[in-house]
């Protein structure tokens, strides 16, 4: 619940760039999916959104996927949409 809150917040002030570290990491699948739908209509609108995470079915919902590795750039590419 906090987490849902936070995420909420952050978002009032209409921001143009979202910094978001593991935001759906201890959510239930489904509340996780409306999280991530709400950051791609964010992104829609013209808004950055910087998404941080070890999920790979989070990860598919983004525009860019940059993988990292001990530090050092490992991939980076275009997501399909």
């Amino acid at each position: 619940q906090k987490q849902r809150v936070a995420i909420a917040r952050s978002l009032v002030m209409n921001p143009s760039i979202i910094l978001a570290d593991e935001p759906t990491g201890n959510l239930d699948t489904k509340t996780g999916d409306q999280v991530m739908d709400i950051f791609t209509k964010i992104n829609k609108t013209g808004a950055t959104v910087i998404l941080i995470t070890h999920e790979p079915d989070i990860a598919k919902f983004g525009t860019r996927t940059i993988v990292i590795k001990d530090g050092l750039i490992e991939s980076d590419k275009q997501n399909k949409k």
